[in-house]
């Protein structure tokens, strides 16, 4: 139907999840948020900002979940473990390659 948004597209003034070729937006937007930024801005994650960063996640997590239909709970559960999942894999990806190409031989 034209005007309509198909299935998996943002409704207007929503960020999407995925950019126009489907590539995950999440990781980007995380790059954004001010306490990330914060936290990260020595290069290093210290107890506090952890604890933080759970407490503030907690709090999401209580808001959402009673809200969820049992399936949608179902599959936002996977979409949450797969998205961390993603995340871990692309730390791992990042870091190996900022990683010198060469040993040093002293």
């Amino acid at each position: 139907m034209a005007g309509k948004k198909g299935k998996g597209e943002a409704k207007p003034g929503r960020m999407s999840w995925l950019d126009d070729k489907s590539t995950p937006q999440i990781h980007a937007y995380t790059e954004r948020l001010g306490t990330f930024l914060e936290a990260m801005a020595d290069g290093q994650v210290d107890k506090k900002e952890l604890k933080d960063q759970e407490e503030r996640l907690i709090a999401l997590l209580k808001k959402v979940e009673p809200e969820l239909s049992d399936d949608l709970h179902e599959e936002v559960t996977k979409l949450l473990c797969e998205l961390t999942a993603y995340n871990i894999m692309h730390t791992v990806h990042d870091l190996a390659n900022a990683r010198p190409k060469t040993k040093f031989r002293g």
